[in-house]
């Protein structure tokens, strides 16, 4: 029989995080899931996979609670990371007008914190496993078209960062992937997306483990497919 395949899911409260909990639980994986404080959703997942799905707050942009989570889960080995955490503020703002803690902010929650906990977890994750971080679309640079400018800066450099942590890991066996699900519709991506969570989610799941014991670094849409640095 085969092992029980093990996801850590960051950032599962609500929107995409929410049903990535969801989709991993219902193909046969066993689910640490993430929240900042209770989510009555994740809990209702819970109650549906009692076997499958463990919940631990933590918040991603405290470096202290990121640390207290690892001591947690210390012993816990995983075949998939999935940090998918972020945040969307001032869409319409350009540099000339945001305001300096909303860029900041951004910045934290968007870039740093997910990266900092890939290297805070990144040695729990299986030589054939996969880590795997929510990107956008938007944060291509040479597929720019200038909307929501701030944000787009924020999955930029994250992008760099993953591409950074990959050059550190030279020859590193597992799969590592910024993934762009589409702009779906959830609280951040508001309702005037063109996607629905359905559309995205099994997609993203099915694109991401579809990696699986292939190395290296890829930036990829919802089907698996290359997007442009």
């Amino acid at each position: 029989m085969a092992k029980q395949k093990t996801a850590l899911i960051v950032g599962a409260s609500r929107g995409l995080g929410l049903a990535l909990a969801e989709e991993y639980c219902a193909r046969g994986f066993r689910v640490i899931a993430t929240v900042r404080r209770p989510a009555k959703e994740l809990e209702q997942i819970a109650a549906r996979y009692p076997s499958s799905l463990e919940i631990e707050t933590t918040d991603i942009a405290d470096a202290a609670s990121v640390a207290a989570l690892s001591q947690r889960l210390a012993r816990r080995d995983l075949d998939t990371l999935f940090v998918n955490a972020g945040i969307c503020l001032a869409r319409e703002n350009t540099p000339a007008d945001v305001r300096e803690q909303d860029f900041v902010a951004l910045m934290l929650t968007n870039a740093l914190s997910p990266m900092r906990f890939v290297e805070m977890f990144e040695s729990q994750v299986a030589p054939d496993g996969i880590i795997a971080v929510m990107s956008s679309e938007l944060g291509s640079i040479s597929g720019n078209r200038g909307a929501w400018e701030i944000y787009s800066s924020s999955k930029a450099a994250l992008n760099m960062l993953m591409k950074c942590f990959a050059a550190r890991h030279a020859g590193d066996s597992r799969a590592m992937l910024l993934v762009a699900p589409g702009w779906v519709r959830t609280e951040m991506g508001t309702a005037a997306a063109m996607l629905s969570i359905e559309e995205s989610v099994p997609a993203v799941v099915t694109a991401v483990e579809a990696h699986a014991g292939q190395p290296g670094l890829r930036f990829i849409d919802r089907h698996g497919k290359p997007l442009p640095w």
